[in-house]
């Protein structure tokens, strides 16, 4: 039996805190600007009880001194080529210290009847890894988020749960793949569902129609994008 050389073993005995550390959001400084980018769930976010208000409100309290600024970037029927057609107009050049991305349910979703208005998956995997490319090369950080859901049945029972599963593993690999601050929306909302829709309802759980988010869902991704980028 050969034994490994003491340099080696210490390399592997360090790896796993390394990974750890990695995991953990560094602290929020004064004056961060944070840009939230998405589609039609992020464009409402911004309302009196969309999850983009309720995270400015709870930064604002745990962080009076640091001059927190916040800014909705949503536009309903927004793809993942949407946000990269108009990344430099409505993120760059707000120079963000912090991009959260919450994308993928319309590149699923619009594919339902016409697979060519959806986004293949080679695409969507392609275009996130461009965006997060160019966020970072601005110098922000990015936070990139799992899509939702479209219906709120459990167990996998919703028409695209599969294929929104798969999307949701695209968007993992590449927040690993870019070195970016995962957030799984998709995760918190299947828990969410499998204890609290005893019913087995198709909405009114997390949503108002099977995907836009009503107070509780906003609650949900407000709660998990800050223990995301907060802890």
């Amino acid at each position: 039996m050969r034994f490994a050389h003491p340099v080696v073993l210490a390399g592997l005995f360090c790896a796993a805190p390394l990974a750890a550390a990695a995991d953990a959001p560094p602290p929020l400084k004064k004056g961060e600007k944070i840009v939230f980018l998405g589609d039609s769930i992020t464009q409402a976010g911004v309302g009196p009880k969309g999850y983009v208000t309720v995270v400015k409100g709870a930064l604002h309290e745990a962080h009076k001194d640091l001059g927190i600024e916040v800014i909705g970037a949503g536009i309903s029927g927004n793809k993942v080529p949407d946000l990269q057609r108009r990344l430099e107009k409505d993120v760059l050049a707000k120079k963000p210290t912090l991009v959260v991305i919450y994308i993928g349910i319309n590149d699923v979703w619009h594919g339902e009847k016409d697979p060519a208005r959806g986004t293949p998956k080679d695409k969507f995997e392609a275009g996130l890894k461009e965006i997060i490319g160019k966020i970072k090369d601005g110098g922000a950080r990015v936070v990139l988020c799992t899509p939702t859901v479209i219906g709120e049945k459990k167990a996998g029972a919703n028409k695209l749960d599969v294929q929104l599963d798969e999307y949701a593993d695209v968007s993992r690999k590449v927040a690993k793949e870019t070195g970016s601050q995962l957030c799984d929306l998709r995760k918190a909302f299947v828990d969410h569902i499998a204890k609290n829709n005893s019913a087995d309802k198709d909405r009114g759980v997390l949503t108002t129609d099977t995907v836009h988010l009503n107070d509780a869902g906003n609650k949900l991704v407000a709660d998990t994008i800050r223990a995301t980028i907060d802890k």
